[in-house]
């Protein structure tokens, strides 16, 4: 298999890797509906989709354990069922195509080789849904995977597979593009409706939750691009054959997007549950001396080497260490590298998205990283180590209207405790270090 130009192995311990999300990844022209159709794309599209009850659809994606990929990792199948029956009001599905977690580049290269398979996805989700209009929310700099979207619909509505009596079932289905303007914050499902409905991207007090009230106030799923990828193949092959993957409790594959100190960086399709180190022979090996590693993106709490080798990629495992599977970016670091500069680059940016709306969250991400910037200046003073931990300790409870805050946090508190003398030897360096400083006695503007 050939992904940008390198070659993805087909087999995992003498058995064939899952191409569920990656069917056409490496076939040329796939992003074409008379290619994707040739391999099968649109065959749920018919009886086995519109001979079924939509409860049955639901149930099927429930009985398979698909979970959501975008990050939160919360069961498809439930969710779905919080959407009220006969509700009275239109009901929405939008896809979550705002990728802009660091280290993640899986759905940009779902959109480019296969959006067929996306659209698929979408028709069947939205029939089990009663979904009559859908959005798909893309990152605004995804304009490549933007202009490729816009023609493989134009391809599915010329061939009758959206739009009225959608393959002449009576089922009917329309789907409409929304470019945003590239905040991270929008990747959080209400401030992604907000700003779908023309508002500043800002998340929204819950509850009620989306699938009570929504976009425009009506019911609505959002889902990850990879989430509702996964659909069709459960519709057409069941449950129990997407369980052929996995775990008990993580069943079905994964897209893992890999980069840092490993030999082939890039997007690899595998079964949850597969050993860290074996993924990472899987990518061509590891590059120098394993220090850490960050298992799921720039939020997820990172890894010592000890924790990594023990670590398979999963939910269960990664939650047994204190961390999170995420996104699912991984990316390993060798001996050669700066805990702290790692850090200061994701405090940085997430100093850079908060949205400002709540003040731990907005005033708690730039405090820590001016220190960090102070720190690594040369200006750090004893107790600098403890303070950072400590203001990430304020805003890492749900003292915020959604998840960001926490998500910032978590980086800081576990960087910070498992690599503390690379802080330390920074503070060191500083002959004015003797003078503690506390959450009371810094002055705002000093770190500026």
């Amino acid at each position: 298999m050939t992904l940008y130009g390198f070659s993805q192995p087909t087999h995992w311990n003498g058995q064939e890797l899952p191409r569920i999300i990656s069917r056409l990844f490496d076939v040329p022209d796939g992003h074409r509906l008379e290619v994707a159709r040739r391999h099968g794309a649109y065959a749920t599209i018919g009886p086995a989709l519109f001979d079924r009850a939509p409860y049955e659809i639901i149930h099927e994606v429930a009985e398979s354990g698909l979970r959501g990929r975008g990050g939160a990792g919360f069961p498809t199948g439930v969710k779905w069922g919080f959407v009220p029956r006969a509700p009275g009001k239109p009901v929405y599905l939008v896809i979550n195509a705002d990728e802009g977690e660091p280290g993640t580049f899986k759905d940009r290269l779902c959109l480019t080789r296969d959006p067929h398979l996306l659209i698929e996805g979408m028709i069947c989700t939205g029939y089990a849904l009663g979904v009559r209009t859908a959005y798909i929310y893309v990152r605004g700099e995804m304009l490549p995977q933007i202009c490729i979207l816009n023609q493989a619909l134009r391809e599915a509505y010329d061939a009758g597979l959206l739009g009225e009596r959608i393959a002449g079932s009576r089922y009917s289905l329309d789907i409409f593009v929304h470019r945003g303007a590239g905040a991270y914050i929008c990747g959080e499902e209400t401030g992604l409706i907000n700003s779908l409905e023309g508002f500043k991207g800002q998340p929204r007090l819950k509850p009620p939750f989306p699938a009570v009230s929504g976009a425009f106030g009506a019911p609505t799923v959002v889902n990850n691009v990879e989430t509702i990828m996964a659909v069709p193949y459960i519709v057409q092959h069941g449950a129990k054959a997407y369980r052929r993957w996995g775990t008990e409790k993580s069943p079905g594959s994964k897209l893992f997007s890999v980069s840092g100190d490993i030999a082939r960086p890039g997007v690899y399709e595998v079964p949850l549950g597969m050993p860290f180190m074996e993924f990472f022979a899987l990518a061509g090996g590891l590059v120098g001396e394993l220090l850490g590693c960050i298992p799921g993106g720039s939020s997820a709490p990172v890894l010592t080497a000890e924790e990594t080798r023990r670590a398979t990629m999963d939910y269960e495992s990664l939650s047994s260490l204190k961390s999170m599977l995420g996104s699912g970016a991984v990316t390993p670091f060798n001996t050669t590298r700066d805990p702290v500069l790692i850090l200061q680059t994701l405090t940085r940016f997430y100093a850079h998205e908060s949205c400002g709306q709540c003040t731990p969250c907005r005033e708690g991400t730039g405090y820590v990283d001016r220190v960090l910037d102070a720190l690594i200046d040369g200006h750090g003073g004893d107790g600098d180590v403890d303070l950072l931990k400590s203001l990430a300790d304020q805003y890492e409870p749900m003292t915020t209207i959604c998840a960001f805050g926490p998500g910032a946090a978590w980086p800081v508190q576990s960087f910070v405790s498992k690599f503390r003398p690379y802080f330390e030897a920074y503070i060191a360096k500083n002959p004015q270090r003797q003078r503690t400083r506390d959450l009371a006695g810094v002055r705002p503007g000093a770190f500026w």
